[in-house]
C-alpha cells in the first residue's frame, strides 16, 4: 500500500520542502495551505511523481478544517503521517508593544490549528496502526525563552507537552509522536515575522549558515521513516552556529 502523508502548511518553508521530499519517495500527499495559487502550482508540479490531493484551507477555521477532512476520498481513509507544520511568529517587540491581535493569531494558528487538524485526523492514522506517525512543529522557543518571544515561546511549549500527552492517550494504538523542535532556521516564516522586512531578514542568517528548510524535510522524512517500533519522543536541533547566550542581568 502506498504511504500517505498529510502536511499542513504546504505553500513554502518547511510544509514545501517536505512535500517535495515525500513526493519524491512515493508518498501520496494530502497538502494543505490558504494561497491557492501557491497551492495548485505545487500540487500540479508534485502530481508528475505522485498522487496529491491539494486543500484551499486555513487551520485556524474549524468549520472548513471539518469539511475539508471529512470529504476526504476513500483512498485516504488511512494516513501514514501527519505533519503539523502550519504555523508562525508575529513580531519581536517585547510583550507591552505587541498587538493582541497578533497574540490572537498565533494561538489560533500555532495551538488551536494544530489540536483541529490532529483531532480531525487521529482516527485516520488509527486505522493505519503500527508505523503511522505525527511529527508536530515545535521550536527551541518552547524550551528556551529569550525576548519578544512571549506568545510564540509559549504556543510552541504548549505544542511540546501536547506531544507528550498525546503519547499517553495513544498507547496501544502504533500511532507514534514527535515534537520537532528547531532552531534558527531560514525560511519565509521568518519574513512574516519581521512583517516582510527583507534587510531586517537578511541580517538574522547573515554568515550564520542557518537551517534550511530542505534539512527539516529530510528530518521528518528520517522520523516518519524509523522501525514502527520506534517512537522519537522530541527531537531538538540548531545549526552549529547556534548555541545560548549569557542570562540577562540588570544592574543599578
Amino acid at each position: 500500500m502506498t504511504p500517505t502523508v498529510f502536511i499542513t502548511g504546504a505553500t513554502s518553508g518547511f510544509g514545501e520542502a517536505c512535500a517535495r521530499r515525500f513526493a519524491a519517495a512515493g508518498w501520496s500527499l494530502v497538502l494543505t495551505g490558504r494561497r491557492a495559487e501557491r497551492l495548485y502550482a505545487l500540487a500540479d508540479e508534485l502530481s508528475a511523481h505522485t498522487e496529491v490531493l491539494p486543500l484551499v484551507v486555513d487551520v485556524r477555521d474549524r468549520a472548513a478544517m471539518e469539511q475539508a477532512i471529512g470529504q476526504l476520498p476513500p483512498a485516504f481513509s488511512t494516513l501514514r503521517g501527519l505533519v503539523n507544520n502550519a504555523g508562525l511568529a508575529l513580531g519581536t517587540a517585547p510583550a507591552p508593544e505587541c498587538s493582541l491581535d497578533d497574540w490572537e493569531t498565533m494561538v489560533d494558528t500555532n495551538i488551536k490549528g494544530l489540536l483541529y487538524s490532529t483531532r480531525l485526523l487521529l482516527p485516520r492514522l488509527i486505522a493505519h496502526g503500527a508505523g503511522a506517525g505525527i511529527v508536530n512543529l515545535g521550536s527551541i522557543a518552547g524550551n528556551w525563552p529569550y525576548p519578544g518571544s512571549h506568545v510564540y515561546g509559549a504556543s510552541k511549549a504548549f505544542v511540546r507537552q501536547f506531544s507528550l500527552n498525546l503519547r499517553c492517550d495513544l498507547q496501544g494504538t502504533g500511532v507514534r509522536v514527535t515534537n520537532l523542535e528547531p532552531g534558527l532556521c531560514e525560511s519565509e516564516f521568518s519574513l512574516v515575522r519581521f512583517a516582510g522586512d527583507k534587510a531586517k531578514y537578511d541580517s538574522v542568517y547573515a554568515g550564520a549558515q542557518a537551517i534550511q528548510p530542505k534539512d527539516i524535510a529530510e528530518t521528518i522524512f528520517w522520523l516518519l521513516n524509523q522501525p514502527a517500533h520506534i517512537n522519537i519522543n522530541s527531537l531538538e536541533l540548531m545549526p552549529v552556529s547556534q548555541s545560548w547566550s549569557n542570562f540577562a542581568i540588570e544592574r543599578a
